[in-house]
């Protein structure tokens, strides 16, 4: 294939917090996703889910406290909804987007589930917030069911889950065919849904996996030439939010290593963004990362904003 492979990950700010806004949020993120296949990329492309399974997994929980007979929804079904919801919008906006460029390209959403090691140090130590503020009563019930809960003083408690790593992308096969035959594929949503694999059979866990890294590992299975990463910023920064920040316009993997020990990237905005281009570069030292926002991407792709990063 001539097309530049790319796997894109999208963040909240592609998405918007609600449904009204998620509406509005993918008509524009669809105009830059467009942008990139007119400029002659193939598209995998993976998204964040925060706000959107929180949505979920408190309406669900929310539900049962009303129909006490309801069951309610683990996690990893919540993930799964989410998923299915946010692929939907992104699919039929793109769909949109790219008709009315006069291209007609199929766009599909893979419900994808990836397994995680049921002994990650990840669930002995959860830090994933979700859900709504509960009662104190609420979170000890919580507590009896095994679940973990924090407390933001003055606000009440809210319920947190385990961000463990990655091991497989189940459906791999199925999207590296759709991107095979220059499809845009709609993969990974959230980090996937969360699995453990006991003798065959893949049980829901109860966590979240972290959408940046998930996006490394599948730019990594599908020998992507790109690895584009849309945030918040158009770009990465030395001394953010000092003063006097300093635009990262290229980085080399060695260069990211020594700025992540420095202290430099915030551990839940930028850094996990910087572990998933050091980890998919060490394994594809031939591909790059782009790290750019969605208003900035169309000049990043030809040098004109964003962060490169390469192998060194």
């Amino acid at each position: 294939m001539s097309k530049k492979r790319a796997v894109v990950s999208l963040g909240h700010e592609a998405l918007g917090y609600t449904i009204l806004e998620q509406w509005d949020a993918v008509k524009v993120t669809a105009k830059a996703l467009a942008d990139l296949i007119e400029s002659d990329y193939q598209l995998t492309i993976t998204h964040s889910n925060g706000p959107q399974v929180s949505m979920i997994h408190k309406a669900m929980t929310e539900l049962r406290r009303i129909y006490i007979d309801y069951t309610p929804a683990p996690m990893c079904v919540c993930s799964a909804m989410s998923q299915g919801y946010v692929g939907y919008d992104i699919q039929n906006a793109l769909r949109a987007e790219l008709l009315n460029r006069g291209i007609s390209k199929p766009v599909s959403t893979i419900l994808t589930q990836v397994t995680v090691d049921p002994y990650d140090e990840a669930f002995y130590e959860p830090t994933k917030v979700i859900g709504r503020y509960m009662s104190r009563e609420d979170a000890e019930i919580e507590i009896k069911k095994g679940n973990y809960v924090v407390e933001e003083p003055g606000k009440g408690f809210r319920r947190v889950v385990a961000a463990p790593k990655p091991i497989n992308i189940v459906e791999i096969d199925a999207i590296r065919t759709l991107a095979d035959a220059d499809q845009v594929v709609i993969a990974c949503g959230g980090g996937g849904i969360p699995v453990i694999e006991q003798n065959h059979v893949l049980k829901g866990a109860s966590a979240v996996i972290e959408k940046d890294s998930i996006a490394g590992r599948l730019a990594d299975e599908l020998a992507a030439d790109e690895l584009i990463i849309l945030t918040g910023v158009p770009c990465v920064y030395r001394h953010f939010q000092t003063d006097n920040p300093e635009p990262l316009h290229t980085l080399t993997t060695a260069e990211a290593r020594e700025l992540t020990a420095q202290g430099e990237f915030g551990e839940g905005t930028m850094l996990p963004k910087i572990e998933a281009a050091v980890s998919y570069l060490e394994k594809n030292p031939a591909g790059s990362v782009l790290i750019t926002s969605l208003s900035a991407v169309k000049d990043a792709i030809k040098g004109k904003d964003g962060t490169r990063i390469t192998h060194a």
